[in-house]
Order: structure tokens, then C-alpha cells, then sequence
């Protein structure tokens, strides 16, 4: 397979990169094939094979595309169980958003579903499935999406992904336990071994002067790390994949699901180190090391900036105003109805035996063809809204809404710039606005992004008519 004009960009400035480079895949004239089964992952530190699930062969997959190209990627189940794909952050139509039941019948095992359409926006976007979620992609059952922006093509030396994934296995490459009661009724599981592309932190080797882009996609079912740099003056230039007024890197949290593409200049001498870590810890936990060797890059005085993003915007002086909280959960005697008349055990429904969280008051209880929770609010397509969150619970909850990109407009603990998301992470007690223009008609899912709050009742959705 040839490769990609980004490709010999980042030959250019790179003098070694990590191996996601050649795993990359682009769009050609039959599209993508996504075929879900387990694969043994060796996966570093362990003595043995992980039983994990994957897309395909390599671990992590990246798919690229060209913004306004047609996208089309077969889903071959190759599961025991049904399943879908979820084009997470990605605004597609309803009947592509991958939610089994209710944007789309579930793919049975066996079976292959082609899912088509046209990604509206440039950025970072990652897939995964939204059944079993938690089995799933604490397994590795995701990839990353990248939709280049013609507009973008020279603006950086070397234009590289790294996926932050923890993996719950043991010594041995076997898997270990991927929750528990007391873990999903609060921070939930974290793995024990921590990776970044399927592996140790990597080493990337640049020339001095070279401009460089860090697309940083947390896939984690629950960690939240908090982005840090030393060597160099970084710059968030995305968030979730959407162009923003870039500001300084500091500590930024980055809660599962969500992404943050990170820009600099190397430092201009030979020799120089610039790391990325998470400084959550008292020790840091390094995630990418870049040093530079060779010639110097030419100086070049563009600004680490990325084009405006293009997105509908909310009429906030016009938008209906709508309250969400986040709380515990309480036992609700439909989820015990639900089940006995549907027959369907806790795996088949996507959701847990145990119910520890709830969005205004209502836990999800799971559902199938026939039978729907009511939706969390009616919304009119093109009407804008001011959704107020506000988290009742002492636990930090990334929260995310399909099919939309939002307007993080503030929060009442941090000083945030607004910008544009679709996933936002919320502190214990905090409160926080998102704006958004209402999309496409159809039933678009609303959840927390840590996996075992999401199938232990934090879910819900709005139906958009």
C-alpha cells in the first residue's frame, strides 16, 4: 500500500517513529473492512498472549479518510454474541450512530452490517462498539478515525496518534477480573498494566525545529490522565478532534473518550528531550518521549494553529434552556418489569444487574425493539439548547452525546476556554453549560464514558424530532 502524502510529510521530519505509523489504513475504492474477533495481543511486560478482540491483525487500527470523502466500512461480526459500531464524536446520520436497538437492529453474530456516510468534520474520532461495552473495550474492541483536512496538509513536520489504553490482564498475558461492585459504584477498575499504541511509552526522533502534532486518544474504559509537558511549549489545538483557539498545555485531564491534539516546535538544538506524561501522580507516568537528532528544520514562523472548525452554531440568547444531573442510582422496580416481561438476561440488554448511577433521577434499565425508557427530553432538529449538568455524585463522570458537537461554554470550579467537544468531563459538585444546535430527527444516546457507570444506569437519550 502506498503511503499517504501525511505519511511522507512526517518521513521528513521523523527519523524514527512508533509502529502505529504502519498500521495505518486509507479509504480505497472498496472501503474499509472491520472484522471483529478474538486475536491473541502481545502486549509488553507479560509472559504470554492476551485473549483480546480486535478490528483486525495490528493493534491499535487507525483509519484515515479525507474530510468530505465518502466513508464506508463493512462490520464483520465475528463475535459469539451481537454487535455494532459506534463512530464516536463523529456527527452521522442517526441510522449510522451504531446503538443496537435503538438507532439500529443489533449485527448477530455472524452476520456484517455496511455502515455509509460522508464525515461532515476533520479531526480525531475514535470507534467502538456500544453493546457489552465494558467486555469490550476493556478487550482492545477499538480504533481510531482520523478525517484529514485538506486545509491542513504542511502544517506540521510529523502528525502522529497515540492511544492510551490500560489493559486488566495479569503476569501471564491472561485477563483479570474488569469490575466489580464496589469499583463501578465508584471511580470504577483501573488495568494494571498501561499502555500507549499497544505498548511502552514510545520514542519519537525528530529533527530540531520540527512541528509537531500529538492526535492523544484516551480508548480507556475508565482512567483519566492529566496531560503534562516538559522541553518544550505546548499547545492544545483540538479538542475531541475540533479545532480550537489553541492555549497553553498545563494539566489538562483527559477523560476517557475524549482527545486533545497537542502542538509544538522541537527545541532548535540536537540532543533535546520533551516529554509527555500524565501528572496526575506524584511520580509522573511517562507517555511519549521526542528527542531531536539530524539538520535542523527550516524556521518556519506559521502559527501552531489548526483552521477555524465549522460547526452549527447555538443561538444562546434564543436556546432552551434543559437541567441534567448526574446522581446515584436507585433501585427502580421497571428494570425488574422490564426483564420479566422481555425475558432478556442483564448481557443481552447491555446493561448490568446492578444499578449505581442515573441521569435526572432515572437509571437506564436496558432495551430492546419493543421496549424503550422514555427519552431524557424531546428536542426540535435546528433549535439550539443550553444543557445545564450538574454532578450530584463525588466521582468525576466524562459525559457524552452521539451524533452532536458541543460548546463547552464554562464551569463553576475551572477556568476552561470554551470550545468545542463531545465529550465533557465534570468534577464532584461541579456545574457546567454545553450549547449545541439539535441535529439530524432520531434518538441520540447520552451517557458517561466511564463504561461501568454507563451499564450501571448512567444513560439516557434525546429523541430529536
Amino acid at each position: 500500500m502506498a503511503p499517504s502524502r501525511r505519511q511522507v510529510l512526517a518521513g521528513g521530519a521523523a527519523l524514527a517513529c512508533v509502529p502505529l505509523l504502519a498500521r495505518r489504513v486509507r479509504a480505497g475504492d472498496g472501503g474499509f473492512t472491520l472484522d471483529a474477533r478474538p486475536r491473541p495481543l502481545a502486549l509488553p511486560g507479560c509472559s504470554g498472549p492476551t485473549p483480546a478482540w480486535t478490528y483486525a491483525d495490528a493493534w491499535p487500527l487507525e483509519l484515515r479518510v479525507r474530510r468530505g470523502e465518502r466513508f464506508t466500512a463493512t462490520f464483520v461480526n465475528n463475535l459469539a454474541d451481537h454487535n455494532a459500531v459506534h463512530w464516536h464524536g463523529v456527527r452521522v446520520p442517526n441510522a449510522m450512530d451504531g446503538v443496537p436497538y435503538l438507532t439500529q437492529a443489533p449485527v448477530k453474530a455472524g452476520e456484517r452490517f455496511v455502515y455509509d456516510f460522508v464525515p461532515p468534520d476533520p479531526g480525531t474520532f475514535f470507534f467502538h462498539p456500544h453493546c457489552d461495552t465494558l467486555t469490550a473495550l476493556t478487550r482492545g474492541l477499538a480504533g481510531v478515525l482520523i478525517v484529514e483536512d485538506p486545509r491542513e496538509d504542511g502544517l506540521f513536520d510529523l502528525d502522529q496518534t497515540l492511544v492510551l489504553m490500560d489493559w486488566r490482564v495479569k503476569p501471564d498475558g491472561s485477563l483479570d477480573a474488569i469490575t466489580s461492585d464496589k469499583a463501578a459504584a465508584r471511580a470504577g477498575t483501573f488495568g494494571a498494566l498501561r499502555t500507549v499504541n499497544g505498548g511502552p511509552a514510545p520514542t519519537l526522533t525528530v529533527r530540531p525545529g520540527a512541528r509537531v502534532r500529538l492526535r492523544c486518544v484516551n480508548v480507556d474504559a475508565t482512567r483519566i490522565p492529566m496531560l503534562g509537558m516538559t522541553g518544550a511549549e505546548a499547545m492544545v489545538i483540538a479538542t475531541d478532534g475540533n479545532a480550537c483557539d489553541p492555549f497553553a498545555l498545563k494539566a489538562r485531564p483527559l477523560g476517557p473518550a475524549m482527545r486533545a491534539d497537542i502542538a509544538f516546535v522541537a527545541p532548535g538544538e540536537q540532543g533535546a528531550v520533551v516529554l509527555l506524561q500524565d501528572i496526575w501522580q506524584a511520580t509522573p507516568v511517562l507517555l511519549a518521549r521526542i528527542e531531536t537528532q539530524g539538520e535542523p528544520m527550516p524556521a518556519n514562523a506559521r502559527p501552531l494553529a489548526l483552521p477555524a472548525a465549522e460547526l452549527p452554531q447555538p443561538d444562546l440568547a434564543r436556546a432552551t434552556r434543559l437541567p441534567l444531573e448526574l446522581a446515584a442510582g436507585v433501585d427502580d422496580p421497571a428494570i425488574e418489569e422490564f426483564r420479566r416481561l422481555t425475558g432478556f438476561t442483564a448481557a443481552q440488554i447491555c446493561t448490568s444487574e446492578k444499578i449505581f448511577w442515573a441521569l435526572n433521577g432515572k437509571p437506564w434499565p436496558g432495551a430492546s425493539h419493543e421496549n424503550l425508557p422514555p427519552p431524557l427530553a424531546e428536542l426540535k432538529s435546528g433549535q439550539s439548547y443550553v444543557v445545564e449538568i450538574f454532578n450530584a455524585t463525588p466521582h468525576r463522570h466524562p459525559i457524552h452525546l452521539h451524533g452532536h458537537t458541543f460548546q463547552v461554554l464554562g464551569s463553576s470550579k475551572n477556568e476552561i476556554p470554551p470550545h468545542w467537544a463531545d465529550t465533557v468531563l465534570l468534577e464532584p459538585k461541579e456545574r457546567t453549560q454545553i450549547a449545541f444546535v439539535a441535529g439530524e430527527p432520531g434518538s441520540w444516546m447520552l451517557h458517561c464514558h466511564i463504561i461501568e457507570h454507563q451499564e450501571t444506569g448512567m444513560m439516557g437519550y434525546y429523541r430529536v424530532t
